[in-house]
């Protein structure tokens, strides 16, 4: 499947906790969240996935994401620069940056490559594994709105 796509030969990436991923850059703003990613949510906090959802959600038409603050672009849940439910994070964010939006050359380069430190260090990912967390994403997003 990875037959001549830009990361046949694997790509680097390690997370270096610079929280850039967790403040909206234009379009990829919203954290989408799942059924299965609010339920995490909601035990990590200790509440039910109905207060969780109430407190901490808005809908974009059938689809849930966490609330955003208008004059604020980060992840609520983004604490000095570090996310403070971690163990908890929605599929969105357990994936990145292995988005099926970005996974082409240009889009790389210009929306991953070009604002996150982690691209080229570390663990270099496998074609086959940069798939299963392509499948993993692309299984999520279509839970959105259930």
């Amino acid at each position: 499947m990875a037959q001549n796509k830009f990361y046949q030969n694997g790509l680097r990436f390690e997370c270096q906790g610079s929280g850039k991923c967790c403040t909206s850059h234009g379009e990829y703003g919203f954290v989408f969240l799942t059924l299965e990613d609010r339920q995490r949510f909601a035990k990590h906090l200790k509440m039910r996935t109905s207060e969780f959802t109430k407190q901490y959600c808005d809908r974009k038409g059938p689809v849930w994401h966490l609330k955003e603050d208008k004059k604020n672009p980060d992840c609520l849940f983004l604490k000095d620069k570090k996310c403070s439910v971690y163990a908890a994070r929605p599929t969105q964010c357990r994936t990145w940056p292995f988005w099926p939006e970005v996974m082409n050359a240009k889009s790389w380069k210009k929306d991953v490559e070009s604002f996150c430190p982690g691209v080229g260090k570390g663990k270099l990912w496998s074609a086959t594994e940069i798939e299963k967390i392509l499948t993993i994403e692309n299984e999520s997003q279509h839970k959105l709105g259930t």
